[in-house]
């Protein structure tokens, strides 16, 4: 078979999956029972090693219902808080290339309605809190809030986020936050007096060619979008093609934590520009800064916007040290091994129908395994025998 360029001229990536069935059954044997065992209807999946696209696959329905569309490689699905990394820290490695962002600067330097004077009158530690916490999640601020109950507009919703308590003192402990990126992404539109889903689609998605990743889908793409929940209790219909995320829906599809929409093979794409030194939007050096684990709270597993491999992970047993990824609550999920050369995009929309599902915890991890395991194999049979 002939290679194909799927990336930029550098060092492009390149498609050479047609082995792929007998290669990972085991790992896509899987997911065909994830989907027999009801943890998600549909998934879409791509693997990138040593800058080939090795594994390009779709499986199940967008619903269990048997007459619902098969999902291909094609569709499009909620990342849910994978956003948090493709968009919102992608934008923010760039700006601190170029000198924009300070790590270290307050929050309040960009964003002075986190500390008005009755919030820091309630709690003087707020004035602490950097971008580099928000980053890190270490800046006391609770992990979820359901503030599109009492907001029902955008304005609303950010005066309440810019106004949560925190709960800890900043860098005392590591607590995962929405509303901490909620936050941050504010002040990255501010610090490049430019909308997230603007910035990262003329800064990001074009330059990777990830044509597929947009924020807000428009309307003529949505049939072909795996739906989320059939929401009974907030927007009471079947969400599909818009923003599961409530907050996010509530500010509008564009937010630093959810929001963004894209498809297993522009996924790949941008992994292979992490795993390719940046190129052609990023250096090097910005990639291991913001991908090297925190030192402290003591214990954290995160990177700067990035997680990392913390036993038990959802990335598996064989994800070194220096790996970093996320996961996202529809069912999505990114890691990568820069030491392996290795990237594994799993998009699911394990949701649907009422988000009670939790069983993808134990298939991503069973998932992951089987794909590094079938690469060792594979190199294992390509080492040559020692004549003696």
């Amino acid at each position: 078979m002939a290679l194909t360029h799927f990336s930029n001229p550098s060092s492009p990536l390149v498609r050479n999956h047609s082995a792929q069935d007998g290669r990972f059954a085991s790992a896509f044997a899987i997911i065909t029972r994830a989907i027999e065992d009801r943890v998600f209807p549909g998934c879409s999946l791509a693997v990138t090693h040593r800058g080939e696209l090795i594994a390009h696959q779709a499986f199940g329905r967008f619903t269990y219902d048997a007459t619902s569309p098969e999902v291909t490689t094609a569709n499009i699905f909620d990342l849910a808080s994978v956003t948090k990394v493709v968009a919102t820290t992608a934008m923010a490695m760039i700006l601190y290339e170029r000198g924009v962002l300070d790590l270290e600067a307050p929050v309040s330097a960009i964003v002075p309605e986190f500390t008005s004077a009755e919030l820091v009158s309630a709690d003087a530690s707020r004035a602490r809190v950097t971008l580099h916490m928000l980053l890190a999640h270490s800046s006391g601020l609770p992990a979820y809030e359901r503030l599109f109950q009492r907001a029902k507009t955008r304005e609303q919703l950010l005066e309440a986020a810019f106004a949560t308590p925190l709960i800890a003192l900043p860098e005392m402990r590591a607590a995962y936050s929405d509303i901490g990126f909620i936050i941050l992404g504010v002040a990255l539109e501010r610090l490049a007096d430019e909308s997230l889903d603007r910035f990262c689609q003329r800064e990001v998605f074009g330059p990777l060619a990830m044509a597929q990743t947009t924020f807000n889908p428009a309307k003529g793409l949505r049939e072909g979008i795996p739906p989320t929940i059939d929401d009974h209790t907030f927007r009471h219909r079947v969400i599909q093609g818009e923003v599961q995320d409530e907050n996010a829906s509530i500010l509008g599809g564009v937010a630093g934590h959810a929001g963004l929409f894209s498809t297993a093979g522009d996924m790949a794409l941008f992994a292979h520009a992490m795993l390719n030194g940046g190129y052609p939007i990023l250096r090097a050096e910005t990639i291991a800064l913001f991908t090297r684990r925190e030192s402290a709270p003591e214990g954290t597993s995160r990177a700067l916007g990035w997680d990392t491999p913390s036993p038990p992970s959802q990335s598996g047993k064989h994800f070194g040290m220096r790996s970093f990824g996320h996961l996202g609550y529809t069912g999505t999920s990114l890691w990568i091994d820069p030491d392996r050369q290795l990237s594994i995009t799993l998009l699911t929309n394990r949701t649907w129908p009422d988000c009670q599902n939790q069983a993808i915890k134990q298939v991503r991890p069973a998932f992951h395994d089987a794909i590094v395991e079938a690469l060792e194999r594979s190199d294992r049979r390509a080492v040559p025998e020692t004549i003696l």
